[in-house]
């Protein structure tokens, strides 16, 4: 059996987990950081920076504590090595690289945004390669091609906001504190979602790229205009970027053509996969896409330490490790070769 130390700290979660190759977690420990950054409406860097120094080693003793373990009984030592808040991301690849020095294990250096993409993998045996994954985030907001462990084309992203982003800021707008991912979902539900009009940016436009800083806005406007009811913008909010979803996916699944019968699924993978009504709606197009439809539990949909240690794991079976020369990069696409989108800069 393989086992994989697998550590996570690109955010605001520090979080520490042991998975086997028998795709069982077998103890974690996540801690987060909602309570520190509340009181400023979303991460701030310096602050998660130093939780992460904070906790980090308590969490890697908790798991292997948990699991009756200790370094030795481990085969390899992954970490996320970016993209994510520079500061964090380098607090938990340099624990890793001392344990990975002192036991004399492997370091795999391993891309946060792999361990979202390959994270249903863990949880579903039966997903195999390749598939379509919309993988959305507080960070990030895009359509891959799944062929394979570290082969990843980009068919779509957003030319300026992820979708995550777009919910904490509704959340802010609304008053609803933060994590606001969660909080608008919940009031959303309470509201009625046509009361509201909103636009759907890039709706019906020939490239599958995304945008929701011009929904954003409207939120803004809709709540300064004061004539609508929180809930009703929520649900009109969450509505519109259902819409978006929906339509740029069926825009790259056309793109694909014949290839998208090659897939084994519609897999969605992010924090915001955790959304309710995201997930129906997709598991919606996938059946009329005759397409299986797959969602990572909840726990794996957020940010955790058992997807860094699974994608680890899958690296490791491939023959992969890393130097511990390797650096911590606050960018890192999966797609390295993909095209330059307009509008989108260092975030595509």
């Amino acid at each position: 059996m393989t086992i994989i130390l697998g550590i996570e700290s690109s955010c605001d979660e520090t979080a520490a987990a042991l998975v086997s190759d028998g795709r069982v977690i077998l103890a974690q420990h996540i801690a987060s950081q909602d309570e520190q950054h509340r009181p400023y409406g979303g991460v701030v860097p310096e602050i998660a920076a130093r939780a992460h120094a904070e906790r980090i080693a308590p969490m890697v003793e908790a798991t292997l504590a948990d699991a009756g373990m200790s370094l030795a009984d481990v085969d390899a030592i992954a970490a996320t090595a970016g993209p994510g808040l520079i500061g964090g991301v380098m607090v938990g690849l340099v624990t890793a690289k001392a344990l990975a020095m002192a036991s004399g294990k492997p370091l795999l250096a391993v891309n946060h945004l792999e361990g979202h993409a390959l994270s249903p993998r863990l949880a579903d045996g039966d997903l195999s390669f390749p598939y379509l994954l919309l993988l959305v985030s507080g960070g990030h907001c895009q359509i891959l091609w799944v062929e394979g462990v570290g082969q990843y084309r980009r068919l779509a992203t957003t030319i300026d906001d992820a979708l995550g982003e777009a919910f904490d800021k509704t959340a802010k707008i609304l008053g609803l504190g933060y994590p606001g991912g969660p909080a608008v979902e919940r009031l959303a539900a309470t509201g009625n979602a046509k009361a509201v009009p909103l636009p759907r940016p890039l709706l019906g436009s020939a490239e599958p790229h995304f945008s929701f800083a011009g929904l954003k806005s409207a939120v803004l406007r809709a709540k300064q205009a004061g004539v609508h009811d929180d809930a009703d913008i929520a649900a009109a909010f969450q509505q519109a970027a259902i819409d978006c979803l929906i339509d740029r996916l069926k825009q790259a699944m056309d793109g694909l053509g014949e290839h998208l019968g090659k897939a084994d699924a519609l897999v969605v993978a992010g924090g915001v996969a955790a959304n309710k009504a995201i997930r129906g709606a997709l598991e919606t197009l996938a059946a009329g896409r005759s397409l299986r439809f797959v969602a990572p539990p909840l726990a794996l949909c957020t940010d955790n330490a058992a997807m860094i240690a699974w994608a680890g794991l899958e690296r490791f079976a491939t023959g992969q490790s890393d130097g511990l020369d390797v650096a911590a990069r606050p960018r890192w696409p999966l797609d390295p070769d993909a095209s330059p989108v307009r509008g989108a800069g260092v975030k595509a």
